[in-house]
């Protein structure tokens, strides 16, 4: 009996081998294959990340992204992730190697310079009790260096996976000479509410124009460890709107958990205070066009990209949807 049990153990171990060696390798391969070299990461160290360079996927899909980019041309979005060293060859990596890829520029920021990963360094202290000064600085050195080139200037975490296409749709609606900014609306702590730093928000160039002119003054903290409640209450006394971001039937599309978080609404207590729209859950709750979710894992980042992206059901087409808002109606362009 007892050697019919070792038999049985060392056949189970060498089975757990060959399968997790085998996971390991499909997941490389898809990596590998499927992954195209970034070019647009911002990068003020002498020498890039060691990033995956691969094949083009087109001849597989033939997708005709026509419209996508044109919108990319038209909507010009500026995309920051705030990030640490001991993330950068983890969170920050895979990041880069998703859906940073579909972004026009982004920019990886930290507070020390690191040769194997581009970043660029924030002369702030690093720690969860400094995340306000680290995204001011960050909108601080959007605006000194690249506030000519782009029209919407986003904050993400990176944690954060954000569905390019699907912003630019929506930002393509709105105007960026207004004072606004957009995301997940939360009701506490500030008069107009914020907007959740988990989920991203994006200003407007008028809004990162205000929030970096601010000058020395009390409108707002320039340090502290609840981020989107300083942002959110330095621009509304900037004069800056938080704007609304639902689509046109009412749905979410940012997103402050992870998808099945928000379907099954297993949501912990305080979000039913904070979120604007009371806890809405469920898939009737969220945009067909969502734009981000929170709290997503490294592993998690790279299914979200091979079923947005390569994932395909036969003979469904589906056709575009006037989900946007403009001046209180549907728009239809």
């Amino acid at each position: 009996m007892k050697l019919q049990f070792m038999h049985g153990l060392i056949i189970g171990l060498i089975i757990s081998y060959i399968a997790f060696s085998l996971n390991s390798h499909i997941l490389n391969w898809f990596i590998q294959w499927t992954i195209p070299y970034n070019s647009n990461v911002e990068n003020t160290s002498e020498q890039g990340s060691a990033s995956f360079r691969s094949m083009d996927d087109n001849h597989v899909h033939n997708d005709d992204d026509s419209v996508a980019q044109k919108l990319q041309q038209k909507v010009r979005v500026l995309v920051a992730v705030m990030t640490a060293t001991a993330n950068l060859q983890t969170k920050a990596q895979v990041v880069k190697d998703t859906w940073a890829r579909h972004c026009s520029k982004i920019i990886f920021f930290s507070t020390k310079e690191n040769k194997a990963f581009p970043t660029v360094r924030l002369n702030v202290r690093e720690g969860r009790d400094h995340l306000t000064a680290k995204t001011m600085a960050g909108f601080d050195y959007m605006y000194e260096h690249h506030y000519n080139d782009f029209d919407w200037f986003m904050k993400a975490d990176d944690d954060t996976y954000v569905i390019m296409e699907n912003l630019r749709y929506f930002l393509s609606s709105q105007n960026f000479r207004e004072p606004v900014f957009f995301g997940h609306h939360f009701v506490q702590f500030v008069k107009q509410g914020y907007n959740s730093g988990g989920a991203g928000y994006v200003l407007s160039k008028e809004a990162i124009r205000r929030i970096s002119q601010r000058g020395n003054n009390s409108k707002c903290n320039e340090d502290g460890k609840y981020e989107d409640i300083d942002i959110g209450r330095c621009l509304e006394n900037l004069g800056v709107r938080l704007a609304n971001s639902t689509d046109a039937l009412g749905r979410n599309r940012f997103h402050v958990f992870t998808p099945s978080t928000h379907l099954k609404g297993q949501y912990p207590k305080w979000f039913y205070r904070y979120d604007a729209r009371g806890g809405a859950k469920g898939i009737e709750s969220m945009s067909d066009y969502s734009i981000s979710f929170h709290h997503i894992t490294p592993k998690q980042m790279m299914e979200f990209e091979f079923f947005i992206y390569h994932v395909r059901p036969y003979g469904i087409y589906n056709g575009e949807q006037k989900l946007n808002i403009k001046n209180n109606k549907i728009d239809q362009k």
